[in-house]
């Protein structure tokens, strides 16, 4: 009678297992399936056949293989498993994100299990959790390479990304930039035909995302090549966009034969990717303002703010290790003339004639700056005494007075140029720079008597 009633109970008792959504299995001691139900194939890709008598751990993600293998330890010993989540690879391919429960059956000597497929959800808890740390890595980065350096950790993170690229679209130039790139087959992007500066080209141009993998049906024109060997790498680029259009694009490759990426990635980064364009956006523009605020617009030297707060930490330095620096103030005599003959397009074209004429005398740590219409002030760091700053003012005083021809004009210029030392004519900010402009105005006195004799 008992026989009857468990026959009676069992036979349909499968097919209740197979109306369930999530899977159930059963495992031996070995770690083979020896039962699965038909919620397997919708969540793992294989039928019941494919899986019956395979090792269990053959289809987890290597990077969860060993903590896997610590756990069914565990269930073996004696120790129920509620809520373990782990990874493991599709049939096709594709990750999937499993939250299992399972025991040990002394009785049966197997472990049954109960598996629920979680991708989604952690597709959302990871979008989350990226967009955050992106809004995150925005606020706190110093400066573009930095926020790059993040987020291709961020990305790093949930995506195979050991090759990563950022290139960025000047307009003004009509050229791509890559302020950040990580690829070890091509260590220079810029260079014309390379497979990453076409991508990102082709990226930018449609504003439209890219995905290249081994098994897909068809690829954009002129990118078939890329994945015709099923171990051939994958490809993901996306468009930086922001409101004023397509801003540049994000590159990541995979390492060949390994994890491919999907049409969900891709989603995920898009969606990441349009937080990125607004950080970008937003740096450019801090750094944008604080340029103008440090820099004079037309020769682009440091202006009189940026020149104080070198000055300051000059000084600074000088004081602790008992140095020497200069403040040379540099005046150009009758610029106004050239303005009021030539006109204002060519007096702007010889200041920044000046400008670089005068960077061409000094060294690239020390500083040169405009503080005023035809007022230059150079900042002579760390010098060994009084005689390196007065030949650097000789050096300016005779590479000025070769003529310049701007616009068709020719022009001889004359320069008055005041030098300060620190610490003999002051230790003080202000004393060196009222020590070195009334140099300059006797310099130009001396000048003026020389032409009116």
């Amino acid at each position: 009678m008992q026989d009857t009633m468990a026959s009676r109970n069992s036979a349909p008792l499968a097919s209740y297992i197979d109306l369930l959504l999530d899977a159930v299995c059963a495992v031996d001691k070995q770690g083979r399936f020896v039962f699965v139900s038909a919620a397997c194939e919708r969540i793992f890709g294989y039928t019941p056949d494919e899986l019956i008598g395979q090792p269990m751990i053959d289809m987890v993600h290597p990077g969860d293989r060993q903590r896997t293998l610590d756990a069914a330890r565990e269930i073996m010993g004696g120790e129920p498993k509620l809520n373990f989540e782990n990874r493991y690879l599709r049939k096709d391919g594709q990750v999937v994100h499993i939250l299992w429960s399972a025991r040990w059956s002394e009785v049966d000597q197997l472990r049954i299990a109960v598996a629920r497929d979680i991708t989604e959800r952690k597709q959302a808890e990871s979008r989350q959790a990226a967009l955050y740390a992106i809004s995150e890595a925005a606020h706190a980065a110093e400066d573009l390479l930095a926020l790059f350096k993040r987020i291709h950790l961020i990305i790093g993170e949930w995506l195979p990304a050991l090759n990563f690229s950022v290139a960025l679209y000047d307009e003004h130039c009509a050229q791509l930039n890559f302020p950040y790139h990580v690829n070890d087959h091509e260590l220079q992007p810029e260079q014309p035909g390379t497979i990453t500066g076409r991508l990102c080209a082709e990226v930018i141009r449609s504003g439209l995302p890219i995905l290249l993998t081994p098994d897909q049906g068809h690829s954009p024109a002129g990118f078939e090549t890329l994945v015709e060997g099923p171990n051939s790498p994958c490809w993901l680029g996306v468009p930086l966009n922001s409101q004023n259009g397509t801003i540049g694009a994000l590159i990541v490759k995979s390492v060949p034969g390994g994890e491919r990426y999907t049409e969900r990635d891709k989603e995920l980064l898009q969606y990441v990717c349009a937080q990125v364009a607004t950080a970008i956006e937003r740096k450019q523009l801090h750094a944008r303002l604080q340029r103008m605020a440090q820099y004079d617009q037309l020769t682009q030297l440091p202006n009189r703010e940026l020149l104080r707060d070198r000055l300051k930490a000059s000084l600074a330095l000088a004081r602790a290790d008992g140095g020497r620096m200069a403040l040379l103030y540099v005046d150009l005599d009758r610029f106004k003339d050239v303005n009021d003959t030539h006109g204002h397009a060519v007096g702007d074209m010889l200041l920044q004639a000046v400008a670089n004429r005068i960077k061409g005398c000094v060294r690239e740590t020390d500083t040169v700056a405009r503080i005023g219409g035809d007022e230059f002030v150079v900042l002579l760091h760390s010098i060994h005494g009084l005689e390196d700053a007065d030949s650097v003012a000789e050096k300016i005083l005779q590479i000025l007075a070769q003529p310049l021809r701007l616009d068709g004009h020719n022009l001889n210029i004359h320069t008055s140029i005041g030098v300060a030392h620190y610490p003999e004519h002051g230790t003080e900010e202000k004393q060196l720079f009222r020590h070195a402009d009334e140099a300059m105005y006797a310099a130009k006195r001396q000048h003026h008597l020389r032409l009116d004799v």
